[in-house]
């Protein structure tokens, strides 16, 4: 993907100004209908953003929470996110996943759920999730930011309102490739962060797309991102990742900290300092993997992605066994 972000930047910088009035529109059309062929969704309904956080914040801001108003979250999301929604003005509800719906009042405006939790790795069920907020009235936000490229997004079956994504995690695109997709219905209340020369445009991906002089490459390798995973035929490569990391957990003898999961799942630690044991895993063993404190106990979290192998499990394990 290297080659092709910064064939994009050499080709903006070569003749910026033919290329950010002339071409702008047209290929990051072109990048919106490859990625919404991908995602099960219409690229009219995609718009390109740097990162899943700005999504969410996209979001959280054009929606006019008051005070009194609720969102409904589980007790695992991404601490930004709780940020995000805490920002708003609303009162936060955080739940369990097992009872979530037990949050669920007369004053919820708002689900805001991760597709793959950024802590453990466990795969929420979204859809069945989003349909019961539907039921009740209440907007469904999620938090895709782990999902694209490590397990099948399909947003038409999915059925949330909006839906944050990265491409930069596991599509392998480059960093600063993240996407906000938004239901048509919600499309006339999600105001751009920046307002620019969109600022009016009726079509949701014309008020989004211009914010300013910015560098698209990021947003136009993601194609080449796509194409690349189709021709590796990625699916295997992510059974063959899932089974690493079955293989991880069988070896470490460590409880999982979230199931369902794909390519990436955190494991319980014994009591100990976990921001200790990952210096030492890294500068006793130059392996790199977060270590941290979650829900009141200290947890290893293993991403496996299509370069890892065998060996790099084992590596691991020993390790853990040496520090703990």
């Amino acid at each position: 993907m290297l080659e092709a972000y910064q064939e994009w930047q050499r080709e903006l910088e070569r003749q910026p100004a033919e290329f950010l009035t002339r071409r702008w529109d047209s290929l990051l059309w072109e990048a919106r209908v490859a990625l919404g062929s991908y995602l099960g969704a219409r690229a009219d309904d995609l718009v390109f953003v740097p990162n899943a956080t700005t999504a969410m914040n996209t979001v959280a801001r054009s929606l006019a929470l008051e005070p009194g108003d609720e969102v409904l979250t589980t007790d695992h999301e991404y601490g930004a996110v709780d940020l995000t929604w805490a920002a708003t003005g609303a009162r936060v509800v955080r739940r369990p996943p097992e009872s979530l719906w037990e949050g669920l009042s007369e004053r919820t405006r708002v689900l805001s759920v991760s597709h793959v939790v950024s802590h453990t790795g466990a795969i929420l069920p979204v859809a069945e999730l989003c349909a019961r907020a539907r039921e009740a009235g209440v907007l469904a936000v999620v938090d895709g930011a782990h999902a694209p490229g490590q397990v099948p997004v399909d947003l038409a079956s999915i059925g949330a309102d909006a839906y944050a994504g990265n491409c930069h995690k596991w599509l392998c695109a480059p960093k600063g490739a993240g996407f906000l997709w938004a239901r048509e219905e919600l499309q006339a209340r999600i105001d751009p962060l920046v307002v620019s020369w969109g600022w009016r445009q009726e079509a949701f991906g014309q008020r989004h797309s211009w914010q300013g002089t910015r560098d698209p490459a990021a947003w136009l390798a993601v194609p080449a991102a796509i194409e690349f995973q189709r021709e590796w035929g990625w699916d295997e490569v992510r059974r063959r990742c899932h089974a690493l990391v079955e293989r991880f957990v069988a070896s470490s003898g460590l409880a999982l900290a979230g199931t369902p999961f794909a390519q990436m799942v955190a494991v319980e630690l014994p009591p100990c300092d976990p921001d200790a044991i990952q210096r030492q895993l890294y500068d006793r063993h130059r392996i790199e993997v977060p270590c941290f404190e979650h829900a009141g106990g200290p947890l290893l979290r293993i991403s496996v992605q299509g370069y890892n192998t065998e060996e790099d499990v084992e590596r691991l394990v020993a390790a853990l066994r040496a520090l703990l």
